[in-house]
């Protein structure tokens, strides 16, 4: 008798082949038939007319401190996420020295927007030691498996001290403590190393993150530790200038190794057709031997304003100030009345950043995201445009906007993928098999952003709503957000159904699936805010063989574990 039988569904089995209908049986955890009539079994979920598909792999999160504390890790788990992979960006929490921990912190705050007194409240920084790190969260019980990366701001930290923060040049010898940090963390089973070299990111204290100008020789010298490992992903944050515009120093490293290096690539509105070139010249540099895997997102990358959100047009206005301390409801209450009203509207931005200043006043960006919550608006439903069309200034509008639903009306800033207002760039980088899907973030970005939710919109959109350009097959959406996220990170255990695989399981009506609005809640430790974003339609979820979720409530059972490198491919699948 089978431990767990799925029954009747249309099975989308994560490999690209085309759906069928029939069983998924389960027993030990492992899926041991797909497809026919299964025999009987303890449990059984009748599925018919619902979509059974492996559970979603989330390979760029940022829950390093949530792990910690969190068993649930939510809200990607609200969304049939059962693996996710952290440590991006080169930001985390090991190895760390003892009196860093608060420049962690700041550099986690300042480059994620994950507020820093619920990090201070919930880590408790029982490690020293990468590895050590990667024990204290393997006690921990969970909803779904974890896999970890070494991040290059905590490791040059902990190997240069104040140099290392301050971005000083490596040495030799810094080189080569760095590089046998790497080695141990990956033999103990990160999956991964990651840096970020972008002018984007800052710490709190508006410090660029310890790696930002790395030579070569530091990054090759990293980079060819993993090699010595043999496995590892050397992800990412670039603004691909300089030496990474040309891409050499990856090349070399890629080719030497034989390891993918992966990178954030987007449309951008100052050059909306570069993506194509990076497309081109990466194929060319794959074909001769190297291993270049541009990371791409399911929507835009965009923010979301809102009274209570980390940026908004009026937060800088000096009459705004006055009242940005009061209770959400005493604030909206001030800003209604006509005299404050006046005075905010008649101020500009106090800020000199000229990026900061384009997110506050691109009114022709700005977006009612409304419920259910449209990503991919046309342009003239923009707050410029209707503002327009109405005869106000697009402050006028704004103001009015942010005041509906009593001040919890979110606006919608979609700042890379969205130049042509429509998704048929993004589509693009979606169904070219030399992307990787990504970005979403999960954990992180707290108080602008919430895209934890991307591998449902995979479906609801690009599967099943989209009206203004051509979809995506489900088989496709559905092999993009499993296998192919599992393989690109060695997880071959995993993101397929079929004999021998982890049983790792999403049950869905598609039909009924439907993303609520993002809204702002207050559950971190410390009574700290994040944006989170719910989901109607998944039946059950199911990790390891256990029943994690069911109709969207969680079960208690925790079948989570920690991934330690590598996951070979079953025999029974092989």
């Amino acid at each position: 008798m089978h431990d767990l039988v799925i029954r009747n569904g249309k099975i989308v089995d994560g490999s690209g082949a085309p759906a069928f209908v029939g069983d998924v049986a389960i027993d030990d955890g492992i899926i041991t038939s797909v497809g026919g009539k299964a025999g009987a079994a303890r449990r059984e979920i009748d599925a018919a007319g619902l979509l059974v598909a492996p559970g979603w792999v989330d390979i760029h999160t940022h829950y390093d401190g949530q792990v910690t504390w969190d068993p649930y890790l939510s809200p990607s788990s609200w969304h049939g996420v059962t693996t996710i992979v952290m440590g991006n960006c080169g930001v985390g929490f090991a190895p760390v020295q003892r009196g860093q921990e608060e420049f962690l912190i700041g550099l986690m705050e300042g480059v994620e927007d994950i507020p820093g007194t619920a990090l201070s409240e919930g880590i408790k920084w029982n490690w020293e030691s990468f590895p050590q790190y990667m024990d204290a969260i393997e006690k921990m019980k969970r909803v779904l498996d974890v896999g970890t990366q070494m991040p290059h701001g905590s490791l040059r930290t902990y190997v240069m001290g104040e140099r290392g923060a301050h971005n000083e040049e490596a040495t030799p010898d810094d080189i080569a403590k760095m590089a046998a940090l790497v080695r141990d963390a990956l033999k103990a089973g990160a999956l991964g190393f990651t840096t970020s070299r972008t002018m984007l990111h800052r710490a709190k204290n508006k410090e660029l993150v310890p790696g930002t100008f790395a030579s070569e020789a530091e990054l090759l010298g990293i980079g060819r530790a993993m090699g010595d490992v043999g496995h590892g992903v050397f992800e990412m944050a670039s603004d691909m200038v300089g030496a990474d515009a040309t891409m050499e120093w990856m090349i070399k490293l890629s080719t030497e190794t034989g390891l993918p290096i992966t990178f954030a690539m987007a449309q951008t509105d100052n050059d909306p057709t570069a993506f194509r070139r990076v497309l081109d010249r990466v194929r060319k540099y794959n074909a001769e031997g190297a291993n270049l895997v541009p990371q791409i997102p399911g929507r835009p990358t965009g923010m979301l304003m809102g009274l209570e959100s980390s940026l908004h047009p009026f937060i800088t206005h000096p009459a705004y100030r006055e009242i940005a301390h009061l209770p959400i409801d005493e604030r909206v209450a001030k800003m209604r009345e006509p005299e404050m009203r006046a005075r905010i509207l008649a101020e500009q931005p106090g800020v000199k950043d000229r990026m900061t200043n384009y997110f506050l006043t691109n009114f022709a960006k700005y977006f009612a995201l409304g419920d259910p919550p449209n990503y991919e608006p046309e342009r003239e439903t923009s707050v410029a445009a209707r503002a327009e069309r109405q005869g106000k200034t697009p402050q006028e509008l704004t103001y009015e906007l942010m005041l509906e639903r009593n001040g919890r009306e979110l606006l919608y800033m979609p700042f890379a993928n969205y130049s042509d207002y429509n998704f048929d760039a993004l589509r693009e980088m979606l169904v070219d098999p030399i992307t990787a899907l990504g970005l979403s973030d999960g954990g992180a970005h707290c108080g602008l952003i919430c895209d934890a939710s991307m591998p449902t919109y995979l479906l609801t959109h690009w599967v099943r709503d989209r009206s203004r350009g051509e979809r995506l097959p489900i088989e496709l959406a559905v092999k993009r957000q499993t296998s192919d996220t599992a393989k690109f990170y060695g997880l071959h255990d995993r993101g397929v159904l079929a004999a021998g695989m982890k049983a790792d399981v999403n049950v869905i009506d598609l039909e009924g699936l439907r993303l609520h609005p993002p809204q702002m809640v207050f559950d971190l430790p410390a009574g700290g805010r994040r944006l989170i974003q719910r989901a109607d339609g998944y039946k059950f979820t199911v990790v390891s063989g256990e029943v994690t979720f069911e109709d969207g409530r969680p079960t208690e059972a925790m079948p989570g574990k920690l991934i330690r490198g590598p996951q070979p491919v079953p025999r029974a699948s092989a």
